[in-house]
């Protein structure tokens, strides 16, 4: 992805944040030299990945295969003095652009998916199959708030404002936003986890993006801390 298209991507996130009275911590207004994420008494920040995350899932069409993320909180899955025992991120989908996040699951994460503001939140669902692909039969056992739920192989279930999907590990899932119903702010609370390692897509797909450097940055993304 272009730098320019990072920095207008979480400039049009803090857009939905101010229009859905969400504040973000601060580090998500910290300079991008790096100096406030230097600071020793900050450490943990680093760590533990919070903050902004924008990636096109190494596809190069961010339009359509993509999404800005915020990491709020996170733990460690190597040291538990390091951050907090759960995880929680704001995923930001837009609207009429069938911007998804693709079909993958995680190994050892567990996850709420939550319609925090604006349109409908779509996910589709698939079991894991003996070939380790998703299963185009087999149906899935999952919660909706708390309700057990049998969903057929390849269900779009749609989730309205202030509802929610929990997704246990090895549920093949993907999320976008329902077409004409408007921009979307998911929340997502956890298991603590590490990103590099616990995706695993159905096709191959890279977790986070490389830049092309084609103006200054205007936030740093959670992989570019200790960048030099």
């Amino acid at each position: 992805m272009k730098r320019s298209q990072i920095n207008s991507a979480i400039q049009w996130a803090e857009g939905l944040c101010k229009k859905y009275c969400i504040t973000l911590p601060m580090f998500a207004r910290f300079a991008p030299d790096r100096s406030e994420f230097a600071d020793p008494v900050r450490q943990n920040i680093a760590k533990t990945m919070l903050g902004w995350d924008v990636t096109d899932f190494g596809s190069d069409d961010f339009t359509h295969c993509g999404a800005v993320l915020f990491t709020v909180r996170n733990g460690s899955v190597y040291d538990d003095k390091v951050g907090t025992p759960y995880a929680e991120k704001y995923i930001f989908l837009k609207d009429g652009c069938a911007q998804e996040i693709p079909m993958h699951y995680h190994i050892h994460k567990t996850e709420d998916i939550i319609n925090r503001a604006g349109g409908v939140l779509c996910v589709q669902v698939y079991a894991n199959g003996a070939d380790g692909k998703p299963d185009p039969k087999r149906r899935v056992t999952l919660y909706r708030d708390g309700v057990r739920y049998e969903a057929s192989a390849g269900e779009i279930i749609e989730i309205e404002n202030g509802n929610s999907i929990t997704l246990t590990p090895y549920i093949y899932h993907r999320f976008f936003a329902k077409t004409g119903c408007g921009d979307l702010v998911i929340g997502e609370v956890s298991k603590i986890n590490d990103d590099n390692i616990d995706n695993v897509f159905a096709n191959p797909s890279d977790r986070f993006c490389q830049v092309i450097e084609d103006e200054p940055i205007y936030r740093l993304l959670v992989n570019e801390y200790t960048q030099n």
